[in-house]
């Protein structure tokens, strides 16, 4: 394992020093003293990358496979254009977390902050999931064409306004029977039924394995599921009939 101590470090070097050991065949790395840098892990396939601090913007863009944990908090772009692998945070990430994800997991112990899940995407079996623990800022899942998006919010915290504004696809699940405000006509808003919860036990046992917490007393509480409106669509919006 290489552990490289990150404190006062330009991203740049950061980001060549990473990039020097995985061209090396060296995929196991720590970071330490990790303090805002920018696009580590970017583009990466195989790595096992362990980041503690607070990683900067645009954190595993282009991820294409393996895992990278932050003991910390990340910043905004968290997992931008994502195609495969793992992230897990023992903190909250920022946001546009996901932004324009089209595969791989993204499990978050806190919250996510605006427009989380942005043009999320799926292909064939590249199936993008976030999950994550707290609450959100407006505009979650805006522009959603596939995927799944899970708010759990354990601690009562609240999803912010508009969520699933230009949503076309994927399934956004919202722990509780509360519904976020505002949310547009083109989205239908039911109850999750127990077909939608085998959808959600797998992406709870492995939050739970990560961050601790019952999966099962999880499952059990009420969930409501954001889909887009067939018979509203957004298309509707663009074209003259």
């Amino acid at each position: 394992m290489k552990t490289i101590d990150a404190k006062g470090m330009h991203f740049q070097t950061l980001n060549e020093l990473i990039r020097a050991e995985l061209d090396g065949g060296n995929g196991d790395i720590t970071i330490d003293n990790c303090e805002g840098q920018r696009y580590i892990g970017a583009g990466r396939e195989k790595l096992n990358l362990t980041i503690n601090g607070t990683p900067g913007n645009a954190l595993g863009c282009y991820l294409g496979g393996d895992k990278i944990v932050v003991n910390g908090n990340a910043q905004d772009a968290t997992g931008d254009t994502m195609s495969g692998g793992e992230m897990i945070i023992y903190g909250s990430s920022g946001d546009a977390t996901g932004y324009g994800m089209r595969g791989g997991k993204m499990y978050i112990r806190g919250g996510v902050g605006y427009r989380a899940g942005i043009h999320m995407k799926q292909y064939k079996d590249m199936f993008p999931t976030i999950v994550f623990g707290g609450g959100s800022g407006n505009f979650l899942g805006e522009y959603m064409a596939g995927g799944i998006l899970v708010a759990l919010c354990l601690n009562d915290e609240r999803i912010g306004r508009f969520t699933g504004t230009g949503m076309h696809g994927g399934k956004i699940f919202i722990r509780g029977t509360a519904v976020p405000e505002e949310i547009p006509p083109q989205v239908s808003v039911k109850t999750a039924a127990a077909e939608d919860k085998a959808i959600l036990k797998p992406l709870l046992e492995e939050f739970a394995g990560y961050f601790g917490g019952d999966a099962a007393k999880l499952l059990a509480d009420d969930y409501i599921l954001l889909t887009p409106d067939s018979k509203n669509p957004y298309h509707q919006l663009y074209v003259n009939n």
